[in-house]
């Protein structure tokens, strides 16, 4: 049974979920619907609905389930999209922040036109919905955001500087709302989630290409097959969804939840271990896929 996050009684809690086409997203509004959340399940392009629509059908809560395009980068989009929820459902309890892609390479090759693009989705993207969000949560009193963060956010890796950065971003974002919001009654937090097999990981590989003659290929190489590995290694994305539903039923949730393979140890390793030998520890692991 689901646990209502702080609204009024006499109606069923409201979840706004930003990129359910595929991966976390579409777990988590399908985990939140079949625990009595009316779910309004975003993403950037409707024709990427059906994989959800589907499933839903499948589980017998299409019902619960209300479609909406929301194009994170793009403002007038973020209002129309949470103005049409505030109008249909009179509020919004549950608001999960997962929209996101990666980007990868080495600093030097990556364009600036792409680093913009990765934090104009992950970071502005997510302040943007969270924006729009807070004064309905606000005025309630009541709320709960979740930002999808990553391991990323945590310890950056070599080839993965971009995605990095924009969780990094993430995660300090989310420390000051989640202070700014305590006396208000709206709870932030940060769900962390190692190496899970969706398709943020395959699409972020496929996109990171070396010029001819790079000093970087032969050490991007490494990052390669090492993300290859672990994609192909990686637990089921259903877990993140669970944790998610969990925290929703939480009265006090802490700030951070890491999940995954390696991500609760990752954590207390940077907190713990001196950089250099941490450092000595990732470069170890990408030369062992050879």
């Amino acid at each position: 049974m689901y646990s209502n996050p702080g609204p009024s009684h006499g109606h069923d809690p409201v979840a706004l979920i930003t990129g359910t086409s595929s991966g976390f997203g579409l777990l988590t509004a399908l985990t939140l619907a079949r625990r009595g959340y009316r779910v309004f399940a975003t993403m950037r392009d409707l024709e990427r609905k059906n994989e959800l629509v589907q499933q839903a059908e499948q589980a017998g809560i299409r019902e619960r389930l209300h479609l909406l395009a929301l194009d994170v980068t793009d403002e007038a989009s973020v209002a129309s999209a949470v103005q049409s929820a505030i109008k249909l459902a009179g509020r919004i309890d549950v608001l999960v922040n997962n929209a996101g892609f990666a980007v990868g390479g080495f600093v030097e090759e990556v364009s600036m036109e792409t680093w913009r693009r990765q934090m104009e989705t992950n970071f502005f993207g997510l302040i943007a919905v969270t924006k729009a969000v807070l004064p309905f949560m606000r005025a309630q009193r009541s709320g709960l955001i979740i930002n999808v963060s990553s391991v990323s956010g945590l310890t950056g890796f070599p080839g993965y500087a971009p995605y990095a950065a924009s969780k990094f971003a993430v995660e300090g974002f989310s420390e000051s709302l989640r202070q700014e919001m305590l006396s208000y009654g709206v709870r932030v937090v940060l769900v962390e989630p190692g190496s899970f097999r969706t398709p943020i990981w395959g699409k972020g590989i496929a996109g990171i290409h070396s010029p001819e003659g790079s000093p970087y290929r032969a050490r991007l190489e490494e990052v390669l097959r090492y993300s290859r590995r672990s994609a192909e290694t990686a637990p089921d994305p259903q877990e993140v969804a669970d944790l998610i539903a969990r925290i929703t039923a939480k009265r006090a949730p802490r700030l951070r939840y890491p999940v995954g393979k390696g991500s609760r140890v990752l954590m207390i390793g940077k907190a713990l271990i001196p950089w250099k030998v941490l450092e000595g520890i990732i470069s170890k692991s990408l030369r062992a896929m050879k």
